[in-house]
């Protein structure tokens, strides 16, 4: 299905949720905030729902306590799980931070909070690094390489899966499962539905298991978190593990992806980050996060009451999505927003979100997207696009951005010489 931008007097403007529109979205954006920043719109599902799409009515928005994250207070296509996540409702795993309110929201985060900390993230780096680099090990000498299927989407999942405290061997099962809900999400609703019957039940099982032998990850650390006495129920701490799980390494896919697809096409851009990768990446990322970041959509929100934003008056429960990608090219916020600059000082973009449901694992993921970056441009400089002038195909979908495939070629690294046999341990006394 397909929606031009017209309608109550607005020009005719880019059709939205074409191929065109998944491709370079930002023209439709751009012609939203100045004729309609706050649209009803049909989506590709049936569901009808507001876009807001300038920066300071999304800020307000995130923020507003009168739009909902609970499904309960949304229509009843929404009421059946017709959309969204499909079976997370019924498989028992949707009671998370981004469906949740004050204040079930409010003792949640504050737990998950205690698990999840900037300096676990930071304290991370070692291993962020270590699977970085073997992961470039793996396609390093070929000279070519898919920069989705062989490091964005294998880095952030085993690096999740580490943080949360599953085992080795079952990380290969993780994969799998996180495969199936990245190509399906805006296809048969029956493989996603699948994977998170599968997460569902294999965190259950590794939750119980966890009880009796705590560890340092983050899974034992949601188990012990309590405030005022009150623990997670097993079903709360599956539900925190499987949105940390979901949201955390697809964000940081996309991130990647993204981001290097940015590089790639700006060489003066990259070429200076290269120089100063040290001094320069921090801002890089946030400018990366902004131009062109991960999650094109916020979260659905409900409205509970009739509710004004930019001027327009949404009745109660209606499902409203803020635009993150358009609020974060609003010219009236950035000065040349669709330019691309890596130094750019003033930048509260709003691509981790805003307001209580900010990014719990913005840290993470800000760490790896550094740490992936630097080290992919330090290893093969000379990286660029396989073939210039092919298009590069965007997953279809809703709320994340994310690329199917990158196609890459580079000069191979020469390939590791063998090290010394290890010296085997002396024969226990």
């Amino acid at each position: 299905m397909t929606c031009p931008v017209t309608g109550g007097g607005i020009p005719p403007g880019p059709e939205l949720f074409t191929r065109e529109f998944v491709a370079d979205p930002y023209p439709a954006y751009a012609h939203l905030r100045a004729h309609a920043p706050v649209h009803r719109t049909t989506l590709p599902s049936g569901v009808e729902a507001w876009l807001v799409t300038r920066y300071a009515d999304a800020r307000q928005a995130l923020a507003d306590q009168r739009l909902s994250k609970d499904p309960r207070h949304s229509e009843a296509a929404w009421k059946q799980g017709k959309v969204g996540v499909p079976g997370e409702q019924r498989s028992g795993v949707g009671a998370h931070l981004l469906n949740l309110d004050p204040p079930d929201h409010t003792r949640l985060r504050r737990l998950v909070s205690k698990a999840f900390t900037p300096r676990r993230a930071e304290d991370f780096r070692p291993r962020v690094q270590e699977l970085t680099d073997r992961f470039i090990d793996g396609f390093a000498a070929s000279g070519e390489a898919d920069l989705i299927h062989d490091f964005a989407f294998p880095l952030p999942i085993y690096a999740i899966c580490d943080l949360l405290g599953v085992p080795e061997e079952d990380q290969d099962d993780f994969r799998t499962w996180a495969g199936m809900m990245i190509r399906h999400g805006s296809g048969p609703r029956g493989g996603v539905a699948r994977a998170v019957r599968h997460m569902r039940t294999y965190l259950r099982e590794l939750i119980h298991r966890k009880r009796g032998d705590l560890g340092d990850d983050l899974i034992s650390g949601l188990i012990r978190a309590s405030d005022h006495g009150e623990h997670l129920t097993e079903d709360e701490a599956a539900a925190m593990a499987f949105i940390l799980l979901f949201a955390g390494f697809e964000t940081t896919v996309n991130l990647i992806g993204n981001g290097l697809r940015t590089l790639l096409a700006h060489p003066g851009a990259r070429a200076a980050l290269q120089r100063e990768p040290d001094e320069r990446i921090g801002p890089a990322v946030e400018e990366l996060l902004r131009y062109d970041g991960p999650v094109e959509l916020a979260t659905w929100r409900f409205t509970t009451c009739a509710t004004p934003i930019g001027g327009v008056v949404i009745p109660a429960g209606e499902p409203v999505l803020v635009v993150l990608a358009s609020a974060d090219r609003d010219a009236e916020r950035f000065a040349e927003p669709d330019k691309l600059d890596l130094s750019r000082a003033d930048n509260p973009h709003l691509a981790f979100g805003h307001g209580i449901h900010y990014c719990i694992g913005a840290p993470l993921a800000r760490l790896e997207g550094q740490i992936a970056i630097t080290t992919l441009l330090r290893r093969l400089p000379d990286l660029e696009l396989a073939d210039p002038d092919a298009e590069l195909r965007w997953r279809g979908g809703l709320i994340m951005r994310g690329l199917q495939r990158l196609p890459v070629r580079f000069t191979p690294e020469p390939a590791a010489k063998p090290g010394p046999e290890p010296t085997p341990p002396a024969p226990a006394k």
